[in-house]
């Protein structure tokens, strides 16, 4: 999905709790990677919805890439294979839902990012809970499915799916920096510009140089949670200067990195959703 840092730990999926006993509905859990951490495709047999506090999680799911940071989690449907990273020192949690116990309205039936409001937080932080009652437990499950709702800020990447232009878009999953022109990699492919052109139109809706800077944003919100500071950001990413990187950044997000972040930091979620980048990048 990106190039692996050193240090990286690769994991297979966490072993699932026990078989959920009725009443349950959800068990909740979580882990703290202190490096970066990298989760091999696989699959669970419940719903389950992770969320990242301090960091940021990534995951791919077939040809889609989704990218969720502070104040946003993601629901992944049972059954759905994905593969995800989430940064160095991020607070992982997650939380499993039994398929056959979860209202049909919540049983969101692809990848969805959930607005992580403080209360559905501190609901799940209850549900880990070992202690709980019955009675208890079915209280708090119930408030949660009041409170559970999609994010206004769905932030996911189309993956083209295109074998004309897979080998570009793998080459920059790896390595977004790279700076190729669309001439280049016509030449390199052997094919035309024209054809790259309606073959990202026809696959993902975004021009190459919108798709591109798409793909770094998604990277930059990983860096930037990781604590690296805009001008190496900007480096990393291929951008002769850090002005250029912030403008890319607020065509797609709304608001610079700063804001971003500091709207995610003060617990608000008040971040604007991302916008369709114009073609100047």
């Amino acid at each position: 999905m990106w190039r692996r840092e050193a240090g990286t730990v690769v994991r297979r999926a966490g072993v699932l709790p026990e078989p959920v006993v009725a009443p349950f509905v959800i068990v909740a859990g979580g882990q703290v990677p202190r490096v970066p951490t990298e989760w091999a495709p696989h699959s669970h047999r419940l719903h389950e919805l992770v969320w990242v506090r301090g960091g940021t999680l990534t995951s791919r799911v077939e040809d889609r890439l989704f990218t969720v940071s502070e104040g946003h989690g993601l629901w992944m449907p049972a059954g759905v294979v994905h593969g995800g990273r989430a940064t160095a020192g991020a607070e992982f949690r997650d939380a499993f839902f039994a398929p056959d116990r979860t209202p049909f309205a919540f049983a969101f039936g692809e990848p969805t990012a959930i607005e992580m409001t403080p209360l559905l937080e501190s609901l799940l932080t209850h549900l880990a809970r070992t202690d709980l009652d019955a009675a208890a437990r079915a209280r708090a499950e119930s408030v949660v499915f009041d409170v559970l709702r999609p994010s206004e800020r769905q932030f996911a990447l189309q993956l083209p799916g295109d074998a004309r232009i897979d080998a570009i878009a793998e080459a920059l999953l790896d390595d977004p920096a790279d700076g190729r022109s669309l001439e280049e990699w016509a030449r390199s492919l052997g094919i035309s510009d024209r054809t790259i052109t309606r073959a990202f139109r026809h696959t993902t809706g975004l021009s190459f140089a919108q798709w591109r800077q798409m793909l770094r944003v998604h990277r930059a919100l990983m860096l930037l949670s990781e604590g690296f500071d805009v001008m190496t950001v900007s480096e990393t990413l291929g951008y002769a200067q850090p002005s250029s990187f912030i403008a890319a950044f607020r065509r797609v997000m709304g608001t610079t990195p700063g804001a971003f972040f500091d709207a995610a930091d003060d617990g608000s979620g008040n971040v604007p959703n991302p916008v369709s980048p114009v073609q100047n990048s």
